[in-house]
């Protein structure tokens, strides 16, 4: 029996499921997954506004990572460089859906002072995939 027809049925049997992020592996695959959670389709424009304003904290997402985030950014408070967050400027962003959680908690916390749901996440993604060389 293959590996994940073994896997699958433990799954089933114990009611246990896995995220779709589980197994996303591109910036395209993490936007489906998201999208999939949120219930709607991404809004491009609206992850452009949720990453360049503020949300009631001192920082924006553009404070560290720049208004168009296709270059190196820098954090505000620490001053360490920031790799460009746009996929086809960073070819290593978005691959990585633990690191993409991980990271989304810490700045949404932030810059919002909460975690940023589905729908946030899907829009700002969507939008830095909007971001072409």
């Amino acid at each position: 029996m293959h590996i994940f027809d073994s896997l699958s049925r433990i799954l089933v049997l114990t009611g246990a499921t896995l995220s779709p992020l589980a197994f996303a592996t591109t910036p395209a695959e993490q936007l489906a997954a998201y999208t999939a959670q949120a219930g709607s389709p991404a809004q491009p424009s609206r992850g452009q506004q949720i990453f360049t304003s503020k949300h009631g904290k001192e920082w924006s997402c553009a404070s560290c990572h720049g208004a168009a985030p296709t270059l190196e950014g820098k954090h505000a408070s620490t001053g360490k460089v920031i790799s460009p967050l746009a996929p086809a400027f960073n070819p290593k962003s978005f691959t990585d859906p633990a690191k993409t959680e991980k990271w989304f908690r810490r700045n949404c916390n932030d810059v919002m002072g909460r975690l940023c749901t589905a729908d946030e996440k899907a829009d700002v993604l969507a939008w830095l995939l909007t971001l072409k060389r």
